[in-house]
């Protein structure tokens, strides 16, 4: 159809072009998921905290990170950061310091969110309680905030992972690398284009359905 050939994939292409890529990119997703809901949850707790000291630089940061598109965030690190210290740092690293820096931004508005929707009278019986600030929000504000926001999370870890196929810019060597490799090597580019995004669309598709089971489990739950 359409003069595709889809007969030249085969299981030791995915062996030798593809696994790699898949591995790295799913590595980059579980680490930037990490380190952005770490840097999130900080930069969510900077902003509530009430004091401008704290408020101001970290509203500036995620609205700053949040206006500028996630390629060129991943052009400049890439390209500036080895100018300014005098070596290469390599396209894997510059991908994830790049991806935890820029997803904290929105993790932080998801976690702020979560925060803000736990109800002020158990953070009011925290502190009658002689709970200190810190202990109000790691005893009982963040357990249930992340009950609550665990959906939302989850959804924007599915579109990180559709954003790791950016880091191809640079040159890293994540899962649309693979089957972009594969199909020069084989001369069937156009196939592995097509391979890669019925990857991609039954990788998130799952995933989407997952957190809509998981959704529904705690809505029941509440």
């Amino acid at each position: 159809m359409f003069g595709l050939d889809l007969t030249f994939f085969s299981w030791d292409i995915v062996n030798k072009f593809v696994l790699k890529g898949l591995i790295f990119s799913v590595e980059l997703t579980i680490v930037a998921t990490i380190g952005g809901v770490l840097f999130g949850t900080l930069l969510a707790l900077m902003r509530l905290s009430g004091k401008k000291v704290l408020t101001l630089p970290a509203t500036f940061y995620v609205n700053g990170m949040r206006s500028i598109p996630l390629v060129m965030v991943i052009l400049w690190f890439f390209l500036l950061v080895p100018t300014l210290i005098g070596r290469p740092i390599g396209a894997e690293l510059s991908a994830t310091i790049t991806f935890i820096a820029f997803e904290a931004a929105y993790f932080s508005e998801i976690m702020r969110a979560g925060i803000q929707s736990i109800p002020r009278g158990q953070v009011h019986a925290g502190q009658a309680m002689g709970m200190t600030y810190g202990q109000n929000m790691r005893l009982i504000v963040l357990p249930q905030a992340f009950r609550n926001m665990l959906p939302v999370l989850l959804t924007q870890t599915i579109i990180l992972f559709q954003d790791t196929s950016l880091v191809y810019a640079i040159g890293a060597y994540d899962l649309l690398k693979g089957f972009v490799t594969a199909g020069k090597i084989y001369g069937r580019p156009e196939e592995a284009y097509l391979l890669a995004a019925v990857l991609y669309f039954a990788i998130c598709f799952s995933l989407s359905f997952a957190v809509k089971r998981l959704q529904a489990k705690i809505a029941i739950i509440r």
